[in-house]
Protein backbone atom coordinates (compact mmCIF):
# COMPACT_ATOMS: atom_id res chain seq x y z
CA UNK A 1 0.00 0.00 0.00
CA UNK A 2 1.28 3.46 -0.95
CA UNK A 3 1.58 5.61 2.20
CA UNK A 4 0.97 9.35 2.01
CA UNK A 5 1.92 11.89 4.67
CA UNK A 6 -0.57 14.80 4.53
CA UNK A 7 0.79 17.95 6.21
CA UNK A 8 -2.15 20.36 6.44
CA UNK A 9 -3.76 22.36 9.25
CA UNK A 10 -7.21 22.78 7.65
CA UNK A 11 -9.30 19.95 9.18
CA UNK A 12 -11.94 20.06 6.45
CA UNK A 13 -9.37 19.70 3.68
CA UNK A 14 -7.59 16.94 5.60
CA UNK A 15 -10.89 15.07 5.93
CA UNK A 16 -11.56 15.39 2.18
CA UNK A 17 -8.04 14.24 1.30
CA UNK A 18 -8.18 11.26 3.66
CA UNK A 19 -11.55 10.12 2.28
CA UNK A 20 -10.42 10.43 -1.35
CA UNK A 21 -7.07 8.74 -0.79
CA UNK A 22 -8.42 5.87 1.24
CA UNK A 23 -11.05 5.29 -1.47
CA UNK A 24 -8.11 4.86 -3.87
CA UNK A 25 -6.38 2.46 -1.46
CA UNK A 26 -3.70 4.85 -0.22
CA UNK A 27 -2.61 4.74 3.40
CA UNK A 28 -2.80 8.21 4.95
CA UNK A 29 -1.01 9.79 7.94
CA UNK A 30 -2.25 13.35 8.69
CA UNK A 31 -0.04 15.92 10.43
CA UNK A 32 -1.42 19.36 11.51
CA UNK A 33 1.97 21.08 11.79
CA UNK A 34 5.61 20.88 10.73
CA UNK A 35 6.99 19.32 13.90
CA UNK A 36 4.47 16.49 13.79
CA UNK A 37 5.16 16.01 10.09
CA UNK A 38 8.90 15.57 10.63
CA UNK A 39 8.31 13.06 13.44
CA UNK A 40 5.82 11.06 11.36
CA UNK A 41 8.06 11.13 8.29
CA UNK A 42 10.89 9.52 10.27
CA UNK A 43 8.60 7.00 11.95
CA UNK A 44 6.33 6.01 9.04
CA UNK A 45 8.67 6.40 6.03
CA UNK A 46 5.95 7.64 3.61
CA UNK A 47 6.09 7.04 -0.14
CA UNK A 48 5.02 10.63 -0.87
CA UNK A 49 4.39 13.84 1.10
CA UNK A 50 1.58 16.37 0.49
CA UNK A 51 2.62 19.59 2.18
CA UNK A 52 0.86 22.90 2.85
CA UNK A 53 3.28 25.82 3.05
CA UNK A 54 1.25 27.84 5.58
CA UNK A 55 1.65 25.78 8.75
CA UNK A 56 1.01 27.11 12.27
CA UNK A 57 4.46 26.38 13.70
CA UNK A 58 6.92 26.74 10.81
CA UNK A 59 7.13 27.61 7.12
CA UNK A 60 6.56 24.71 4.76
CA UNK A 61 9.81 25.51 2.93
CA UNK A 62 11.67 24.74 6.17
CA UNK A 63 9.87 21.39 6.36
CA UNK A 64 11.03 20.63 2.81
CA UNK A 65 14.62 21.51 3.69
CA UNK A 66 14.50 19.35 6.82
CA UNK A 67 13.14 16.37 4.87
CA UNK A 68 15.70 16.81 2.11
CA UNK A 69 18.43 16.50 4.72
CA UNK A 70 17.80 12.75 4.86
CA UNK A 71 15.20 11.58 2.31
CA UNK A 72 14.41 11.87 -1.41
CA UNK A 73 10.70 11.09 -0.91
CA UNK A 74 8.57 12.99 -3.47
CA UNK A 75 7.08 16.18 -1.99
CA UNK A 76 3.97 17.77 -3.51
CA UNK A 77 3.26 21.25 -2.18
CA UNK A 78 -0.37 22.31 -1.62
CA UNK A 79 -0.71 26.05 -1.15
CA UNK A 80 -2.90 29.08 -1.69
CA UNK A 81 0.26 31.10 -2.40
CA UNK A 82 0.30 31.90 -6.11
CA UNK A 83 3.33 34.18 -6.50
CA UNK A 84 5.96 32.62 -8.76
CA UNK A 85 8.66 33.49 -6.21
CA UNK A 86 6.93 31.33 -3.60
CA UNK A 87 6.73 28.42 -6.03
CA UNK A 88 10.38 28.72 -7.04
CA UNK A 89 11.42 28.87 -3.36
CA UNK A 90 9.56 25.62 -2.65
CA UNK A 91 10.94 23.93 -5.77
CA UNK A 92 14.48 25.13 -5.05
CA UNK A 93 14.20 23.76 -1.50
CA UNK A 94 13.51 20.32 -2.98
CA UNK A 95 9.77 20.07 -3.66
CA UNK A 96 8.82 18.01 -6.71
CA UNK A 97 5.51 19.59 -7.63
CA UNK A 98 3.32 22.54 -6.69
CA UNK A 99 -0.50 22.43 -6.62
CA UNK A 100 -2.29 25.76 -6.11
CA UNK A 101 -5.48 25.79 -4.03
CA UNK A 102 -8.28 25.35 -4.90
CA UNK A 103 -7.49 22.24 -6.94
CA UNK A 104 -9.26 19.36 -8.64
CA UNK A 105 -9.11 16.17 -6.56
CA UNK A 106 -8.78 14.07 -9.73
CA UNK A 107 -5.77 16.11 -10.88
CA UNK A 108 -4.18 15.89 -7.44
CA UNK A 109 -4.59 12.10 -7.45
CA UNK A 110 -3.00 11.94 -10.93
CA UNK A 111 -0.04 14.00 -9.68
CA UNK A 112 0.22 11.76 -6.64
CA UNK A 113 0.31 8.59 -8.74
CA UNK A 114 2.89 10.14 -11.07
CA UNK A 115 5.10 11.12 -8.12
CA UNK A 116 5.05 7.56 -6.82
CA UNK A 117 5.57 6.07 -10.29
CA UNK A 118 8.68 8.10 -11.06
CA UNK A 119 10.44 6.83 -7.94
CA UNK A 120 10.21 3.25 -9.21
CA UNK A 121 13.33 1.82 -10.79
CA UNK A 122 13.29 1.35 -14.56
CA UNK A 123 16.01 -0.89 -16.05
CA UNK A 124 18.08 0.61 -18.84
CA UNK A 125 20.04 -1.07 -21.58
CA UNK A 126 23.86 -0.91 -21.60
CA UNK A 127 23.79 1.56 -24.48
CA UNK A 128 21.99 4.17 -22.36
CA UNK A 129 23.70 3.93 -18.99
CA UNK A 130 26.15 6.83 -19.32
CA UNK A 131 25.86 10.20 -21.07
CA UNK A 132 28.80 12.58 -21.42
CA UNK A 133 28.88 16.17 -22.69
CA UNK A 134 31.47 18.94 -22.60
CA UNK A 135 29.81 20.37 -19.47
CA UNK A 136 28.45 17.42 -17.46
CA UNK A 137 28.15 13.65 -17.20
CA UNK A 138 25.09 11.55 -16.35
CA UNK A 139 25.25 8.05 -14.87
CA UNK A 140 21.73 6.76 -15.53
CA UNK A 141 22.12 3.57 -13.52
CA UNK A 142 23.55 5.27 -10.44
CA UNK A 143 21.20 8.26 -10.97
CA UNK A 144 24.07 10.72 -10.58
CA UNK A 145 24.99 13.89 -12.45
CA UNK A 146 28.41 15.53 -12.24
CA UNK A 147 29.70 18.85 -13.50
CA UNK A 148 33.37 19.87 -13.35
CA UNK A 149 34.05 16.80 -11.23
CA UNK A 150 31.43 17.67 -8.61
CA UNK A 151 28.09 15.94 -8.09
CA UNK A 152 25.02 18.00 -9.00
CA UNK A 153 22.02 17.45 -6.74
CA UNK A 154 18.73 17.06 -8.61
CA UNK A 155 15.24 16.62 -7.20
CA UNK A 156 13.39 13.44 -8.29
CA UNK A 157 11.29 15.49 -10.72
CA UNK A 158 14.34 17.20 -12.24
CA UNK A 159 15.99 13.81 -12.61
CA UNK A 160 12.97 12.22 -14.29
CA UNK A 161 12.67 15.09 -16.77
CA UNK A 162 16.39 14.98 -17.59
CA UNK A 163 16.32 11.18 -17.92
CA UNK A 164 13.54 11.29 -20.52
CA UNK A 165 15.39 13.90 -22.58
CA UNK A 166 18.87 12.33 -22.51
CA UNK A 167 17.62 8.83 -23.34
CA UNK A 168 16.08 10.32 -26.51
CA UNK A 169 19.03 12.38 -27.83
CA UNK A 170 18.18 14.74 -30.66
CA UNK A 171 14.50 13.82 -30.53
CA UNK A 172 11.85 16.48 -29.89
CA UNK A 173 9.85 15.44 -26.83
CA UNK A 174 6.50 17.20 -26.84
CA UNK A 175 5.21 19.22 -23.91
CA UNK A 176 2.21 16.88 -23.69
CA UNK A 177 4.42 13.80 -23.47
CA UNK A 178 6.64 15.30 -20.79
CA UNK A 179 3.68 16.51 -18.74
CA UNK A 180 2.07 13.07 -18.93
CA UNK A 181 5.25 11.17 -18.09
CA UNK A 182 6.56 13.42 -15.33
CA UNK A 183 3.44 14.89 -13.73
CA UNK A 184 0.63 12.63 -14.91
CA UNK A 185 -1.17 15.51 -16.64
CA UNK A 186 -1.29 16.49 -20.29
CA UNK A 187 -3.14 19.82 -20.31
CA UNK A 188 -1.38 22.50 -22.31
CA UNK A 189 -2.16 24.98 -19.54
CA UNK A 190 0.40 23.24 -17.32
CA UNK A 191 3.40 24.10 -19.51
CA UNK A 192 4.58 26.52 -16.80
CA UNK A 193 5.78 23.43 -14.88
CA UNK A 194 8.07 22.55 -17.76
CA UNK A 195 9.43 26.10 -18.00
CA UNK A 196 10.22 26.21 -14.28
CA UNK A 197 11.97 22.83 -14.21
CA UNK A 198 13.87 23.33 -17.46
CA UNK A 199 15.12 26.68 -16.11
CA UNK A 200 16.29 24.90 -12.95
CA UNK A 201 18.08 22.18 -14.93
CA UNK A 202 19.79 24.77 -17.10
CA UNK A 203 20.96 26.72 -14.06
CA UNK A 204 22.49 23.53 -12.68
CA UNK A 205 23.97 22.11 -15.90
CA UNK A 206 24.50 24.74 -18.60
CA UNK A 207 27.49 27.11 -18.70
CA UNK A 208 25.19 29.87 -20.00
CA UNK A 209 21.61 29.03 -18.95
CA UNK A 210 20.15 31.85 -21.07
CA UNK A 211 21.80 30.36 -24.18
CA UNK A 212 21.62 26.60 -23.60
CA UNK A 213 23.70 24.20 -25.69
CA UNK A 214 22.21 20.93 -24.49
CA UNK A 215 18.68 21.44 -23.15
CA UNK A 216 16.96 23.07 -26.12
CA UNK A 217 13.48 24.59 -26.28
CA UNK A 218 11.39 24.19 -29.43
CA UNK A 219 8.90 27.05 -28.89
CA UNK A 220 5.30 25.91 -28.65
CA UNK A 221 6.25 22.27 -29.22
CA UNK A 222 8.57 20.81 -26.59
CA UNK A 223 12.19 20.18 -25.70
CA UNK A 224 15.15 18.20 -26.97
CA UNK A 225 18.55 17.11 -25.66
CA UNK A 226 21.53 17.75 -27.93
CA UNK A 227 24.52 15.77 -26.70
Amino acid sequence: MTRVLVVEDDPQLVRALVINMQARRFGVDPAPDGATALRLAAARQPDVVLLDLGLPDMDGVDVIKALRGWTRVPILVLSARQASGEKVAALDAGADDYVTKPFSMDELMARLRAAVRRTEESPLGPETTFVETDEFTIDLLAKKVARAGREVRLTPTEWHLLEILVTNPGRLITQKHLLQEVWGVSQSSKTNYLRVYMAQLRRKLEADPSHPRFLITEPGMGYRFEG
